[in-house]
Parts: structure tokens; sequence; C-alpha cells
């Protein structure tokens, strides 16, 4: 049965590097991928046509896609909306929370070709390989109450951290799967000495435990975690946390990496439809450019195959054309360095599509 992708290029850099996505995605269904795909609009770009970050239109098209293919959103050009609410991240939030997109998960990998591009020495990321499973439709993000109220002669402003137990019960358990597909190493990461609701969390991490006896679960508060990340990176194979600790601790990780240029993500919810999109944001300083980096989109696709739409080999034929592009030397600005070319967006695009039909 043919199943429907959405492509939202979003704001910023989000339209080139969608594009260049896109571009791998019909080279896919040209080998078979019986797929239908539509474009919408999300966040500033929706708001600019028509007054809302997430128009009902384009909500009824992702609730009908197996998969959606996200650019970025955001922008300083609509940093001065007043009302909250109408703001293009509002946008982005909307299509998690209405989807059911609780889990979020962020790799962190290192390829070969770019252990020099990272600010870290060679030996701490060489062979870097981290999986971020982050909850993605709970915590501070959502909690209410929340606002920006007067009280005795002056604003305050306040949000709640919350997490049920079921939340957390069903993050952690993608978590522990994910650990036993991988290393068999789970670090649950919290702030509980200081927050009761990271209490609980860790209480249910430890209660979920002895259905998976085969891997190894440890607890790290997040600012011991986010050191760690810098001191030695490589002890941390998958990394479950909340919304807020996830949102900071994966960007900091995509960092190890070279560039978070380079790295893909998927939001998923129970039952397999995801969205998936880069861990960058929307880079409004170099849009229009043609420099931006779309390799961690293109490697969303290759995400987007495994993981909602059941065809592997051809996640594994994407992430062996990138692989084969930056032996060959090319690169990006953002990834460049002493004795690699540095080409354009399209141009990486040209490269990999080029890699991946020669595959």
């Amino acid at each position: 049965m043919t199943q429907k992708i959405l492509v939202l290029p979003g704001d910023g850099i989000g339209p080139e590097i969608t594009a260049q996505a896109s571009r791998i995605l019909a080279a896919c269904q040209a080998r078979g991928l019986d797929v239908e795909v539509e474009e919408g609009l999300l966040g500033g770009a929706a708001y600019d046509v028509h007054g809302e970050p997430l128009p009902s239109e384009t909500l009824e098209k992702a609730k009908a896609a197996r998969a959606i293919l996200l650019g970025a959103v955001g922008g300083p050009k609509w940093d001065r909306i007043e009302d909250l609410a109408k703001r293009p991240e509002k946008g982005l939030l909307g299509v998690r929370k209405q989807l059911g997109l609780f889990g979020n998960l962020r790799p962190a990998i290192t390829y070969p070709q770019l252990a020099e591009a990272s600010s870290l020495k060679r030996e701490l990321v060489a062979g870097l390989d981290i999986m971020i499973v982050r909850e993605l439709t709970g915590g501070i993000y959502f909690g209410q109450p929340r606002g920006i109220e007067e009280r005795d002669g002056e604003r305050v402003g306040f949000n709640t951290y919350i997490y049920s137990e079921s939340e957390i019960e069903r993050i952690g358990r993608v978590a522990f799967e994910m650990a036993q597909k991988r290393g068999k190493k789970l670090c649950s990461v919290d702030k509980a000495n200081v927050l009761e609701v990271t209490i609980l969390w860790r209480e249910v991490m430890e209660r979920l435990a002895p259905e998976y006896p085969d891997v190894e679960l440890s607890h790290m508060y997040v600012d011991n975690a986010a050191m760690q990340l810098v001191r030695a990176p490589k002890q941390f194979d998958v990394v479950v946390t909340g919304n807020m600790f996830g949102d900071i601790l994966s960007d900091a990780a995509a960092m190890l990496t070279g560039s978070i240029g380079m790295l893909p993500s998927a939001s998923l919810n129970e039952s397999g439809q995801g969205m998936y999109e880069p861990c960058h944001g929307s880079a409004p300083d170099i849009a229009g450019q043609g420099i931006a980096n779309p390799l961690a989109t293109i490697l969303s696709v290759a995400m987007m195959l495994r993981y909602s739409l059941d065809a592997p080999a051809l996640a594994e034929r994407i992430e062996a054309a990138v692989g084969k592009v930056l032996d060959d030397g090319l690169r990006t600005a953002d990834i460049a360095s002493e004795g690699t070319r540095t080409v354009s967006t399209s141009e990486m695009g040209d490269a990999v599509l080029a890699a991946f039909e020669a595959l």
C-alpha cells in the first residue's frame, strides 16, 4: 500500500536542505519505495501565509502521513510576534503534541573522516556513537500552569516541570529496547538531588530495569552528564532523559562530532509514525547563500526509511553514499578542513545522489 510522506521545508535554510533530501527520496522511489510525497507549510512560513504557525491543512496532512520530513522553523523575522502561541516554534511543538511524537532519537556519531573537525581531541571522539533518547511531548516545555504575570508589583515568569509515571515508563521502554540492540548500556540522566519530578523519573527507570536484565542501567545528574560528554564521551552508549535536559545534551553531543550539520533525528509515536529532521536549527544567518550542510537532512531520510517505512536496505545505501562522499574529501563550509574541497549545498546533494546511484 502506498504510504504518504509530508515534506515541511519550514524557515531559514529549511527549504535548501529539504530540497536536496527530497532528491534522495525521489531516487528511493525510483528503486521501488512505494510512497506519495507532498509539501506543507509550518512555522514562520505558515504564519506569513495563514497567520498561524500550524495551519489546520498542514495538521491534517501530517496526521495522514506515515512520515514527515522537516527542515527547520524559526528565525529573528518572527521574534517580535507578541502572541507566543503564534511563534514558529509553537507550530513544531504542536505537530509533536498532536501526533504523540514522544520518542526523540538523536544519534551523535563521529564519522572517521570528520574526527579532526571536532573541537575535542581525536582520541576522545574517534569512533563515537551515542544514541540520546529524549522524551519529547512532556516536561517543562508543555507543563501547565505557565505564563508571565504581575505579583507584588513586579512581573514573574513561571513554568511547570511535570511527568507522569506512564510518560516516564513509555520513554524508558524505548530506551531500554534501543540499548538491547546496541551496546546494552543505558544511562538515565536526571536531577534527582533537587527536583522531585526526576526522583520519580529515577524510580520508574529502576522499576523497569529488571525487565531488561541484559542492559546495564546507570544514573547521572544532568550537570555531570554535560561534563562527562566533554571529558569522556565514549563512555556512553544510550542516554535517556526528559525533554529539557535532552534538548540541551543532544546539542552538546552534536558538537562532539564536528558539526551539528551532520546529525539527523527521529521523533516517533507508538505506532511508528515519525517526524524526521536535522538536529540543527534554521540558521537564518546563512539562509539563501547555498552553503548549508544538507547531510543531516539526507541522513534523516535514512532514519525515516529505517524506523517508519521498513526499508533498511535503502537506509544503508544512503548512509554508505554519505560515507563515500566524505571519503572523496567533499565538505560544506561547516566541516571543511585542510586538504578537503568545499562545495555548496546543491553540489553536496549532487555528490550524494551520484554516490547513491552508483552503489
